[in-house]
């Protein structure tokens, strides 16, 4: 009887290993429209050839809308774990490029990290997964289709 359940244990061990990697795979894409730390502004990150770019597609004030469309990530690749690194994010606010590292952080935040060369002075930002239902800058477009509104119940 004994050796029956370590026959199994294997067998459960193959299956759930063959469900960690797309997991984690869902979990390490930085892929998608997040609010920056300030919530300010939107960027979605995206595929650009072989690497990922990010461009602004949201802004909360219209004096902020010039920076709609500005592209703000490049070049960022795979640099081993979760990690995507070897690229530069702008600073609008500096008026100056920086190297930049991106991790995700669960399914609903990044961590994005702006350095000049070396990480010892760096700026870290949380950024979070923006809701479906923001509306892309200068368009009536949406982040994805959100469901239709539910009446509100009566008063």
């Amino acid at each position: 009887m004994l050796k029956s359940h370590f026959a199994i244990g294997p067998i459960a061990l193959a299956a759930l290993a063959t469900l960690i990697p797309a997991a984690s795979q869902a979990a390490s894409d930085p892929k998608g429209v997040w609010l920056n730390d300030t919530g300010r502004g939107a960027v979605e990150i995206k595929n650009c050839g072989v690497a990922l770019c990010g461009h602004v597609v949201w802004v909360k004030d219209g004096a902020d809308a010039k920076g709609c469309g500005k592209q703000i990530i490049g070049e960022a690749r795979p640099a081993g774990g979760a990690n995507w690194g070897n690229g530069w994010i702008y600073s609008p606010e500096k008026k100056r490029r920086y190297d930049v590292e991106l991790t995700p952080v669960g399914e609903d935040k990044l961590r994005v990290v702006g350095y000049a060369g070396v990480k010892l002075f760096s700026r870290t930002m949380i950024w979070k997964r923006a809701p479906a239902d923001l509306q892309r800058c200068g368009s009536n477009e949406t982040v994805a289709k959100a469901e239709a509104p539910k009446e509100a119940p009566a008063a």
